[in-house]
């Protein structure tokens, strides 16, 4: 076989196997052979017990991974897929496939039977549609990983990456904040795929805080309102959280204040810390409004 690399080859590949791209998937099977490997490279795989890949598509980063990991263990949904995974992953003894949604499987009872519940690296080309729900799973799971290392489209990466107090910051941006040090690495064209997406790419490192960068009384309230704050981006942040929240404006107002935040201003002009601070006086003045 020669390389899936080539459009040609990989044409030959799928149609011995009578497989059709899916719209319905968000099928782009990455084929550039210089973008593999460095994501092999920077995912960190020598220092995990092993690397959890999420839709290996035709298994091209997945034959990267598996010379830089002890284990991988790669989740597909498509089940068309595992006759050309057989093929293409011949010889990676070190690669186990697994049939599933990763939107519905129990990542953690997988991590413990498959890599005995160790310290592990999610290394993805993660499909553009299911991005935000599967990063946001991943991070507060509670799951025992070290890093994240995925390939999104390039919007979306800025998007993770952005800092609070920014404009382009999200409830999304506040969870990766919160849980890691993200970095975006590199882009990748629209051209590095077959077919070819609309859109160009990037590949973002997370790597997973020991400990959060900011201190709440409770962490579930905390999302909460930093997703209630960024749920009406053309409202204050007062308004968003007072209707998100059920809780009296002036209150939330003054919990602004307290936080040393205009009681008139945005969710994407409150950085981390002021997040917190709102959140802690909201939590602190709970039964007065709960």
């Amino acid at each position: 076989m020669g390389s899936l690399a080539d459009p040609g080859v990989l044409r030959e590949v799928l149609g011995r196997h009578g497989f059709r791209f899916s719209k319905a998937m968000g099928q782009n099977f990455l084929i550039n052979p210089s973008v593999c490997p460095r994501m092999a490279a920077a995912c960190g795989a020598q220092e995990c017990a092993g690397v959890l890949e999420i839709g290996p598509g035709v298994g091209v980063l997945t034959r990267e991974l598996s010379q830089a990991a002890k284990k991988v263990v790669s989740i597909e949904l498509d089940s068309r897929l595992f006759p050309v995974l057989e093929e293409t992953l011949s010889g990676c003894g070190n690669v186990e496939l697994v049939q599933g949604d990763v939107l519905k499987l129990d990542l953690a009872a997988l991590i413990q039977e498959k890599f005995g519940g160790e310290p592990i690296c999610v290394c993805a080309n993660l499909p553009y549609y299911i991005t935000s729900p599967v990063i946001m799973g991943l991070l507060e799971g509670g799951l025992p990983l070290k890093s994240l290392t995925v390939l999104v489209q390039k919007e979306a990466a800025q998007r993770l990456c952005a800092l609070p107090g920014s404009r382009e910051c999200g409830a999304v941006s506040v969870s990766v904040q919160y849980h890691s040090r993200p970095k975006l690495l590199f882009e990748v064209g629209r051209g590095s795929f077959m077919p070819p997406p609309k859109v160009d790419s990037a590949v973002l490192h997370m790597e997973i805080r020991t400990s959060p960068p900011v201190e709440v009384p409770d962490k579930a309230f905390f999302f909460r309102v930093a997703r209630g704050a960024f749920s009406q981006r053309r409202k204050t942040a007062a308004n968003a959280v007072s209707a998100a929240l059920g809780a009296p404006k002036p209150l939330v107002e003054e919990a602004l204040r307290s936080a040393g935040a205009q009681p008139n201003a945005r969710a994407e002009q409150l950085t981390l810390e002021k997040l917190a601070a709102f959140s802690s006086a909201l939590w602190e003045s709970r039964l007065e409004w709960i």
